[in-house]
């Protein structure tokens, strides 16, 4: 592998300034936030933390918010140590501002018909898009997204496939809690959102940090 050192300054990698890091993560979130209004508003879940977090305050009867901030902290450790101390502040920041922002979207919008198909479909491509942007200005929204980014860091392996594999483990409790056709409907939402990042989230076609 070729040493950072050894590279031509050149060619080497920009990094993010402060300001293209605040509005690439600003406007990540704000996209993740609104795609959660969308499944919420329909009673469905999602993969990775955030479904996990979802399927928690069904359950419960929590806030999705508070949730979210909850199930992400034992993952925290794992950026740190694994990827590193600003990857992880970066996620802390996104997982407050998607947490924030599910509590104070809500009273801007308003639903009169929502078809099922089309809210699904609208909540991944705008999760995807969204989870590109703060994947790319070097952060992601906790848990399995840390996980994943580190797997496809390290083996190529694409982080889009690392997260299938948890959403399948979320979606199999999904069946104990919600009825046969919403998990259906969210396990399509899922797929889009994880399609969206496969097919986008590639080290070779983005370089800045």
């Amino acid at each position: 592998m070729t040493q950072p050192d050894l590279i031509p300054p050149k060619d080497r990698p920009r990094r993010h300034t402060i300001l293209e890091d605040a509005q690439g993560l600003l406007t990540g979130t704000t996209m993740a936030a609104t795609s959660l209004i969308f499944l919420t508003h329909l009673g469905l879940i999602t993969g990775q933390t955030a479904g996990l977090a979802l399927l928690l305050s069904y359950i419960t009867g929590s806030s999705f918010a508070l949730m979210f901030f909850l199930v992400n902290l034992p993952f925290y450790w794992l950026g740190y140590h694994r990827i590193g101390k600003r990857f992880v502040i970066k996620t802390v920041i996104a997982v407050v501002l998607v947490s924030v922002f599910t509590e104070v979207f809500p009273p801007l919008m308003q639903f009169e018909n929502l078809n099922p198909i089309y809210g699904v479909i609208i909540f991944g491509l705008l999760s995807g898009a969204g989870l590109l942007a703060i994947f790319r200005h070097g952060a992601s929204l906790g848990g399995v997204g840390i996980l994943a980014i580190y797997i496809q860091e390290k083996t190529g392996f694409r982080a889009g496939f690392v997260q299938l594999g948890f959403d399948a483990c979320i979606f199999l409790a999904a069946f104990f809690v919600l009825e046969l056709n919403a998990v259906l409907l969210s396990m399509l939402g899922a797929l889009i959102v994880n399609l969206v990042i496969t097919f986008n989230h590639r080290k070779d076609w983005y370089v800045a940090t």
